[in-house]
């Protein structure tokens, strides 16, 4: 089951809203040590719609000013590398390595959040979470999502909308 607290638990995305004065909600749940579908794990236990619940996923870039960003797309779809990368100006973007994106975020996968990562790459948030007066990404772990409004994930991270996402 979920829980449903205010500004609990801190994590680096969490110390990130809260310093920015952003209004979140925190949800929790025991994650599955074994299920390593966590979008969709977050959907079925917390019982959430999955279009307003997104993952946040870590693309390397060809040709563009950053080598890596993070895409931000709702975990009923797949995320459009090729309109990731016209959107960042990039020739191509392809998926990140696991291990790179891990490295470059400080987060594990499953748990990688768009804020307060440890070296804060460029965020895409695919442009259907405006349609929401709320969305739920990650906060920073497994079984640990923060609810705010789009726009105010944007202005935390100076994050940029973008076509990005695909139905699936």
């Amino acid at each position: 089951m979920s829980k449903r607290k205010t500004a609990g638990a801190a994590t680096p995305a969490t110390t990130v809203l809260t310093r920015a004065k952003v209004p979140f909600t925190v949800h929790e749940y025991e994650h599955d040590p074994g299920n390593h579908h966590f979008g969709e794990e977050t959907v079925a236990v917390m019982g959430v719609d999955p279009h307003r619940t997104f993952k946040t996923l870590v693309a390397e870039l060809t040709g563009a000013k950053h080598p890596h960003v993070c895409a931000v797309v709702p975990v009923s779809g797949q995320l459009d590398l090729k309109a990731l990368a016209q959107a960042a100006g990039a020739k191509k973007a392809t998926m990140a390595d696991p291990a790179d994106a891990e490295r470059l975020t400080g987060y594990i996968v499953g748990g990688i959040s768009p804020i307060g990562q440890k070296r804060q790459l460029p965020v895409f948030i695919d442009e259907s979470a405006l349609q929401f007066d709320t969305m739920l990404v990650s906060g920073g772990r497994r079984g640990f999502s923060v609810e705010l409004a789009a726009r105010d994930l944007a202005g935390a991270v100076g994050a940029s909308f973008a076509d990005i996402g695909r139905v699936g």
